[in-house]
């Protein structure tokens, strides 16, 4: 039986002409992927107007020394729901290991700890989640859509977000300009 090939700790790119607005130049860094389904958050934009003191007032956490770092769009599902996508050297309760590259928290003492000054060293916040039932991923991976790439943490916490959807098709090896929004027909 052939192995099946999961793209957890991965980034997701939407190609151009994907079919959903929603995911137009989206960057998803693929969180979990299995035989269940596929979880991840999206970083190829940020919530306009939101940042990340309005959120922790919201949840009536003190800013202390966080940045008010912008909150990103992190997917259609459960827009009110938060997640840190956050480097290794720092882990809480419930918090996700993702491929040994990059970790997943989404519980209230992340963020205290960021306000705290005792999170961890690199971090983003978003809101909601992208996600796929069993197998629905893998449909889509083969019609035109979506490209999956293999890159480093620095497109997490390293390049400015609008940057994030080019720098992804260039690890590839492809030009995003020659691109098209049209698939091939015969």
């Amino acid at each position: 039986m052939e192995q099946a090939t999961y793209l957890t700790g991965q980034f997701l790119l939407a190609m151009p002409g994907i079919g959903d607005a929603r995911f137009d130049h989206s960057v998803i860094a693929m969180c979990r992927h299995d035989e269940q389904g596929a979880l991840g958050i999206g970083i190829g934009a940020v919530v306009n107007g939101l940042g990340l003191h309005e959120v922790l007032e919201q949840l009536e956490i003190a800013p202390g020394v966080a940045p008010d770092a912008p909150v990103h769009f992190g997917g259609p599902v459960e827009p009110r729901r938060g997640f840190v996508l956050h480097s290794a050297d720092w882990g809480g309760q419930d918090t996700l290991d993702v491929a040994a590259r990059w970790r997943l928290s989404g519980t209230l003492d992340v963020l205290r700890a960021i306000a705290g000054g005792t999170g961890p060293s690199h971090w983003l916040v978003a809101l909601g989640y992208a996600g796929w039932g069993p197998g629905q991923l893998e449909t889509e991976l083969t019609r035109h859509g979506w490209l999956n790439v293999s890159d480093d943490t620095d497109m997490l916490f390293d390049t400015p977000v609008e940057e994030r959807w080019t720098r992804g098709f260039v690890a590839a090896g492809v030009d995003p300009r020659l691109l098209s929004s049209q698939s091939g027909h015969s």
